[in-house]
Protein backbone atom coordinates (compact mmCIF):
# COMPACT_ATOMS: atom_id res chain seq x y z
CA UNK A 1 0.00 0.00 0.00
CA UNK A 2 1.06 3.52 -0.63
CA UNK A 3 1.21 5.32 2.74
CA UNK A 4 -1.48 7.95 3.33
CA UNK A 5 -0.90 11.12 5.28
CA UNK A 6 -3.44 12.94 7.42
CA UNK A 7 -2.87 16.05 9.49
CA UNK A 8 -1.14 14.12 12.30
CA UNK A 9 -0.81 10.55 11.09
CA UNK A 10 0.79 8.29 8.53
CA UNK A 11 -1.32 5.27 7.57
CA UNK A 12 0.95 2.54 6.27
CA UNK A 13 1.53 -1.18 6.16
CA UNK A 14 2.91 -2.97 9.20
CA UNK A 15 6.68 -3.16 9.76
CA UNK A 16 8.73 -5.43 11.99
CA UNK A 17 9.28 -2.54 14.41
CA UNK A 18 5.50 -2.60 15.11
CA UNK A 19 5.41 -6.14 16.51
CA UNK A 20 5.44 -5.15 20.20
CA UNK A 21 2.58 -2.68 19.73
CA UNK A 22 0.61 -5.14 17.60
CA UNK A 23 0.91 -7.75 20.34
CA UNK A 24 -0.07 -5.22 22.97
CA UNK A 25 -3.28 -4.12 21.22
CA UNK A 26 -4.22 -7.77 20.72
CA UNK A 27 -3.60 -8.86 24.31
CA UNK A 28 -4.34 -5.82 26.52
CA UNK A 29 -7.44 -6.34 28.68
CA UNK A 30 -8.68 -2.78 28.22
CA UNK A 31 -8.19 -2.75 24.44
CA UNK A 32 -9.69 -6.22 24.02
CA UNK A 33 -12.62 -5.69 26.40
CA UNK A 34 -15.15 -6.52 23.67
CA UNK A 35 -13.29 -9.48 22.15
CA UNK A 36 -13.48 -13.10 23.37
CA UNK A 37 -9.75 -13.76 22.90
CA UNK A 38 -6.32 -12.44 23.77
CA UNK A 39 -3.39 -13.22 21.48
CA UNK A 40 -0.05 -14.55 22.67
CA UNK A 41 3.05 -12.96 21.18
CA UNK A 42 3.39 -15.82 18.69
CA UNK A 43 -0.27 -15.52 17.69
CA UNK A 44 0.02 -11.74 17.35
CA UNK A 45 3.17 -12.06 15.21
CA UNK A 46 1.41 -14.57 12.93
CA UNK A 47 -1.67 -12.35 12.66
CA UNK A 48 0.44 -9.27 11.90
CA UNK A 49 2.17 -11.17 9.10
CA UNK A 50 -1.23 -12.22 7.75
CA UNK A 51 -2.63 -8.66 7.89
CA UNK A 52 0.55 -7.25 6.32
CA UNK A 53 0.23 -9.73 3.42
CA UNK A 54 -3.42 -8.74 2.89
CA UNK A 55 -2.51 -5.05 2.84
CA UNK A 56 0.27 -5.78 0.33
CA UNK A 57 -2.09 -7.80 -1.85
CA UNK A 58 -5.16 -5.54 -1.71
CA UNK A 59 -3.53 -2.13 -1.25
CA UNK A 60 -5.67 -1.51 1.83
CA UNK A 61 -6.62 -3.22 5.09
CA UNK A 62 -6.24 -2.76 8.83
CA UNK A 63 -3.14 -0.64 8.38
CA UNK A 64 -0.77 0.72 10.99
CA UNK A 65 -1.41 4.25 12.21
CA UNK A 66 1.75 6.16 13.07
CA UNK A 67 2.10 9.61 14.61
CA UNK A 68 3.88 11.55 11.89
CA UNK A 69 5.81 13.80 14.28
CA UNK A 70 7.30 10.94 16.34
CA UNK A 71 7.16 7.81 14.17
CA UNK A 72 5.34 6.01 16.99
CA UNK A 73 2.84 3.34 15.93
CA UNK A 74 -0.38 3.73 17.93
CA UNK A 75 -2.56 0.94 16.52
CA UNK A 76 -4.54 0.39 13.36
CA UNK A 77 -7.31 1.99 11.35
CA UNK A 78 -8.41 0.70 7.98
CA UNK A 79 -10.94 -0.90 5.69
CA UNK A 80 -11.16 -4.55 4.82
CA UNK A 81 -13.45 -7.16 3.31
CA UNK A 82 -15.71 -9.25 5.54
CA UNK A 83 -15.59 -12.54 3.66
CA UNK A 84 -14.97 -14.43 6.90
CA UNK A 85 -18.26 -13.18 8.43
CA UNK A 86 -20.86 -15.24 6.62
CA UNK A 87 -23.86 -13.31 7.99
CA UNK A 88 -22.82 -10.22 5.99
CA UNK A 89 -23.46 -9.99 2.23
CA UNK A 90 -20.60 -10.83 -0.13
CA UNK A 91 -18.54 -7.77 -1.01
CA UNK A 92 -19.22 -5.94 2.26
CA UNK A 93 -16.36 -3.64 3.25
CA UNK A 94 -15.96 -2.61 6.87
CA UNK A 95 -13.98 0.14 8.53
CA UNK A 96 -12.40 -0.70 11.85
CA UNK A 97 -9.79 0.39 14.38
CA UNK A 98 -7.86 -0.58 17.47
CA UNK A 99 -5.50 1.77 19.34
CA UNK A 100 -3.41 1.50 22.48
CA UNK A 101 -5.39 3.15 25.34
CA UNK A 102 -3.04 6.09 25.85
CA UNK A 103 -4.04 7.29 22.37
CA UNK A 104 -7.80 7.11 22.96
CA UNK A 105 -9.80 10.32 23.06
CA UNK A 106 -7.40 12.35 20.91
CA UNK A 107 -9.33 12.16 17.64
CA UNK A 108 -6.80 9.88 15.92
CA UNK A 109 -9.36 7.23 14.92
CA UNK A 110 -11.77 9.76 13.44
CA UNK A 111 -8.95 11.51 11.57
CA UNK A 112 -7.61 8.27 10.10
CA UNK A 113 -11.08 6.88 9.39
CA UNK A 114 -11.97 10.01 7.39
CA UNK A 115 -8.95 9.31 5.16
CA UNK A 116 -9.99 5.68 4.74
CA UNK A 117 -13.56 6.65 3.86
CA UNK A 118 -12.24 9.00 1.18
CA UNK A 119 -10.02 6.20 -0.14
CA UNK A 120 -12.89 3.72 -0.16
CA UNK A 121 -15.38 6.00 -1.88
CA UNK A 122 -13.04 7.90 -4.21
CA UNK A 123 -10.31 5.39 -5.09
CA UNK A 124 -12.10 2.05 -4.72
CA UNK A 125 -15.44 3.50 -5.89
CA UNK A 126 -17.34 1.67 -3.13
CA UNK A 127 -21.08 2.23 -2.78
CA UNK A 128 -21.10 1.62 0.97
CA UNK A 129 -18.82 1.06 3.96
CA UNK A 130 -20.07 -0.47 7.20
CA UNK A 131 -18.80 -0.73 10.73
CA UNK A 132 -19.92 -2.94 13.57
CA UNK A 133 -19.17 -3.46 17.22
CA UNK A 134 -20.41 -5.28 20.28
CA UNK A 135 -23.67 -3.73 21.45
CA UNK A 136 -22.12 -2.16 24.58
CA UNK A 137 -19.00 -0.78 22.86
CA UNK A 138 -20.07 2.85 23.11
CA UNK A 139 -16.61 4.25 22.35
CA UNK A 140 -16.62 2.64 18.90
CA UNK A 141 -20.23 3.48 18.11
CA UNK A 142 -19.52 7.11 19.06
CA UNK A 143 -16.81 7.17 16.38
CA UNK A 144 -19.22 5.64 13.86
CA UNK A 145 -21.70 8.44 14.59
CA UNK A 146 -18.98 11.11 14.26
CA UNK A 147 -18.16 9.67 10.84
CA UNK A 148 -21.77 10.18 9.75
CA UNK A 149 -22.59 6.48 9.77
CA UNK A 150 -26.21 5.50 10.37
CA UNK A 151 -27.32 2.83 12.80
CA UNK A 152 -29.19 0.03 11.00
CA UNK A 153 -30.88 -2.02 13.75
CA UNK A 154 -32.45 -4.38 11.21
CA UNK A 155 -28.91 -5.52 10.31
CA UNK A 156 -27.66 -6.22 13.85
CA UNK A 157 -26.24 -9.73 14.06
CA UNK A 158 -24.71 -12.34 16.31
CA UNK A 159 -21.05 -12.53 15.34
CA UNK A 160 -20.33 -16.09 14.17
CA UNK A 161 -16.76 -16.03 15.52
CA UNK A 162 -17.81 -15.27 19.09
CA UNK A 163 -18.19 -18.51 21.05
CA UNK A 164 -21.30 -19.25 23.09
CA UNK A 165 -19.09 -19.02 26.18
CA UNK A 166 -19.16 -15.20 25.72
CA UNK A 167 -22.86 -14.39 25.20
CA UNK A 168 -22.44 -10.70 26.11
CA UNK A 169 -20.03 -10.29 23.18
CA UNK A 170 -22.11 -12.02 20.49
CA UNK A 171 -24.61 -9.30 19.54
CA UNK A 172 -23.16 -6.68 17.21
CA UNK A 173 -24.72 -3.42 16.06
CA UNK A 174 -24.15 -2.37 12.46
CA UNK A 175 -23.69 1.14 11.11
CA UNK A 176 -23.70 2.09 7.42
CA UNK A 177 -22.38 4.94 5.31
CA UNK A 178 -23.30 5.22 1.63
CA UNK A 179 -21.14 7.05 -0.87
CA UNK A 180 -24.09 9.40 -1.51
CA UNK A 181 -24.38 10.29 2.21
CA UNK A 182 -20.61 10.65 2.52
CA UNK A 183 -20.51 13.02 -0.47
CA UNK A 184 -23.39 15.10 0.95
CA UNK A 185 -21.66 15.31 4.35
CA UNK A 186 -18.38 16.30 2.69
CA UNK A 187 -20.11 18.97 0.61
CA UNK A 188 -21.92 20.38 3.67
CA UNK A 189 -18.60 20.67 5.52
CA UNK A 190 -17.03 22.84 2.80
Amino acid sequence: MKPMRTERLILRNWEDRDRELFHRINSDEQVMEFFPFRRTRAQADAKMDEVRAWVDEDGYGFAAAEIAATGECIGFVGITGTEDIDVLPDGTIEIGWRLAPEFWGKGYVTEAAEAWLAYGFETLDLDEIVSFAVYDNHRSTAVMKRLGMRFDPASDFDHPDVPDSHPALKRHVLYRLSRKDWQARKKAAQ
